[in-house]
């Protein structure tokens, strides 16, 4: 199954999992949101978030700025139907279905968000998109990518799967979601924190760091 499919499969209850898959939740979504949108040195007007799924990462930024527009970009429908309910009733908040490693709404957005989908890309297409996420940002103004990264050492990458697979086995995940999460795991073209920062400055970005890493999930921030 692609990816489209297999997470329009999971949509409904891709949210209530997601504590049990990123150990890490809090510090991942919620104290580094809080970081990033604190540090930031501006109000974004526009804000497109890639691969926004249920909308769980928006929701979390839209705390610190409800005035902004926000536009919700995924390949899988179903997951923007959810997304659709969590924000009913907030005008400031569009949803388009698309493919965002091939084009992006038009527009001009001064933040660009993402969480957990940019490792589903093959390396190709990972440069591609931060070139042309860059183009589409004036200078100064900000990417933020919270995904999933693997370790440039084999030893220690064994080491952190292998804690993250206990975790999640800990956790209370049924046995079917556990075998449609390995299904999924299958689609994963992860990369090293230490690659994408430099795919990153390969593309133009003058201020590119990891402001958050634990085990296998990584925040970078990028500056135009």
């Amino acid at each position: 199954m692609d990816i489209q499919g297999q997470f329009n499969l999971v949509a409904k209850s891709y949210d209530e999992n997601r504590k049990k898959f990123i150990p890490c939740f809090d510090d991942y979504y919620i104290s580094s949101t809080d970081f990033i949108a604190r540090t930031l040195n501006y109000e974004p007007k526009l804000i497109y978030d890639l691969g926004s799924g249920t909308g769980l990462l928006s929701s979390f930024w839209y705390r610190h700025f409800p005035k902004s527009e926000y536009v919700l970009i995924d390949i899988a429908e179903e997951m923007l139907n959810v997304a659709r309910k969590r924000f009913a009733g907030i005008s400031n908040i569009k949803y388009e279905v698309l493919d965002y490693s091939e084009s992006m709404p038009e527009g001009n957005p001064d933040l660009i968000i993402s969480a957990l989908s940019i490792h589903h890309l093959e390396n190709t297409s990972k440069k591609k998109l931060f070139k042309r996420v860059y183009e589409s940002l004036e200078n100064d103004r900000l990417f933020a990518n919270y995904d999933q990264f693997c370790s440039d050492s084999s030893v220690i990458n064994e080491n952190v799967e292998e804690y993250w697979i206990d975790e999640i086995k800990k956790s209370g995940i049924s046995e079917i979601e556990y075998e449609r999460w390995l299904e999924r795991k299958k689609l994963d073209r992860e990369i090293s924190i230490g690659k994408e920062i430099q795919m990153l400055k390969d593309v133009g970005f003058r201020n590119v760091e990891c402001i958050y890493l634990k085990g296998k999930f990584g925040i970078i921030v990028s500056i135009k």
